[in-house]
């Protein structure tokens, strides 16, 4: 055999595995958490794994520029934060102390969570980091939710947290895909996430809208400015990715979560967050490819940042 090409496993395409993060633009970096207490639906603290695992197929389509790409941006997989999944006060530290390290280094972080409830530790970092940047958040759910649940911190209220804690301007951020609706005048979650100062595009108003008014909306409010994008997994249609914490039918089709993806390269990208994924739930993997690909989108808009 004259030529055998190797890539290494269990990382997130292959990409090297380790703690250099001198040279590197983007790392990579696996938040196994998930709070614990879904009344049905427990096992987002897998998903990083089950990523990484399904990641193979998608670089096996990327040839000779995917692959050369990823050497270029010098990107690293770090593995998993130790964090204990349910434990805030142990776990939500230890994740915002592994964020500053790669932001401290000059990388841009693309984290696979575990549930909605990593993103909070992650804004915290940020702001330590690199004020100055606004929210985009694609999920079923604006995670600004108050009084679901008897606890201060959960994967439910974040964006609230977000708010009072002061990490981030609402008014310059931005939600995408919900399905709740209005009806017969009550505002239910959304009008809680308006009432905070948040732009919320419904899934109801992206359908009238379409992608390419959804893009040029995005390109024109966060023109020149840094972007944490939250990508929570259940904003795709059951259909497309079953294996979520709390899926939600009527979101958006694989196409168009693509076509959002790519309309927005060029812009400034501070951080990419993927979570919500759910190994046990996740038929033949559709949702654990599915949120590789979205990986391998982040991959493409921090290499078209021009930072």
């Amino acid at each position: 055999m004259d030529h055998l090409s190797v890539l290494p496993v269990g990382t997130l395409f292959g990409v090297p595995a380790g703690h250099d993060l001198s040279a590197g633009k983007l790392a990579v970096l696996g938040v196994p958490f998930d709070m614990g207490y879904h009344p049905t639906r427990i096992g987002a603290r897998s998903g990083p794994a089950h990523v990484r695992a399904h990641s193979a197929l998608v670089a096996e389509h990327l040839d000779g520029f995917g692959v050369d790409l990823l050497e270029k941006l010098g990107a690293v997989d770090l593995g998993d934060v130790e964090v204990r999944p349910g434990d805030v006060g142990e776990s939500f530290p230890a994740i915002q102390a592994a964020l500053s390290r790669v932001l401290a280094a000059g990388a841009v972080p693309l984290t696979l969570g575990g549930d909605g409830a990593v993103t909070l530790p992650q804004l915290r970092a940020l702001k330590s980091h690199r004020d100055g940047f606004a929210v985009l958040h694609f999920d079923a759910h604006t995670d600004a939710y108050e009084g679901i649940y008897p606890y201060e911190y959960n994967n439910a209220n974040t964006f609230v947290h977000a708010v009072t804690e002061g990490l981030i301007d609402p008014a310059r951020s931005l939600h995408v895909g919900m399905r709740d609706t209005d009806y017969q005048g009550h505002p239910g979650v959304v009008g809680v996430a308006r009432d905070l100062g948040y732009e919320v595009i419904t899934m109801n108003e992206f359908t009238a809208m379409g992608v390419p008014a959804l893009v040029g909306h995005i390109r024109d409010r966060f023109a020149g400015v840094p972007i944490y994008l939250c990508w929570d997994m259940d904003v795709f249609d059951p259909s497309a990715a079953p294996g979520v914490v709390t899926p939600s039918w009527g979101g958006i089709s694989v196409r168009e979560g693509l076509a959002i993806l790519r309309g927005m390269r060029g812009l400034d990208f501070a951080a990419f967050d993927i979570n919500t994924v759910s190994p046990p739930h996740d038929h033949a993997g559709l949702t654990g490819s599915l949120a590789a690909q979205v990986a391998m989108e982040c991959v493409f808009l921090r290499h078209e940042s021009g930072q």
